[in-house]
């Protein structure tokens, strides 16, 4: 098994002090959620009680993203998620959400290639364009996400005047052509 196969071990101290049994070192949460982000699956335990700590962690994490104003999760489902612990779609709810993530990994590798991929539109005047602007858009989206394409470092606001400079221009192209 390759070693990023199997889960990083992090063992919390009585202290609460996170300690990464790989590099011998005290890691943050923030820490975590670069391994995790990075593709590497995490196990967090208790040292003394050997109690698996992981998904305490990962709710935590997700939880002061979305205070930070990083909100990835609309209030409804938030909402919907409250409601399913005291109903009786606890039982599906987990099911459901791996689906739907596993959904979306796989889409996003499929939405990649049908765009890349010969089409009819390919003979629209500004197509390949549109294609280069669509493809930049789905890294920026899927940045972080494991399997997703490569993205620039560098991506600044000006890559943003850009695009929509271009986006703009090519509206000016078919409202002409609309004429």
């Amino acid at each position: 098994m390759s070693q990023d196969a199997k889960p990083l071990l992090i063992k919390r101290y009585a202290s609460r002090r996170l300690y990464n049994t790989e590099t011998s070192d005290y890691v943050t949460l923030e820490d975590i959620a670069g391994f995790i982000r990075d593709g590497r699956e995490v196990q967090i335990v208790d040292l003394k009680s050997g109690d698996d700590l992981t998904r305490q962690y990962l709710l935590q994490i997700v939880a002061e993203h979305e205070s930070r104003g990083e909100s990835v999760l609309p209030i409804e489902v938030l909402t919907d998620l409250v409601r399913s612990y005291t109903t009786q779609a606890q039982s599906v709810v987990p099911q459901f959400l791996a689906m739907s993530f596993e959904m979306l990994r796989e889409g996003q590798s499929q939405i990649v290639d049908n765009m890349t991929r010969a089409n009819p539109m390919a003979a629209m005047p500004g197509f390949d364009e549109m294609q280069r602007q669509q493809q930049a858009f789905m890294k920026t989206m899927m940045a972080g996400w494991p399997g997703a394409p490569e993205t620039d470092e560098k991506a600044t606001g000006d890559d943003l005047d850009e695009i929509k400079k271009q986006l703009s221009e090519l509206q000016d192209k078919l409202s002409k052509m609309n004429k």
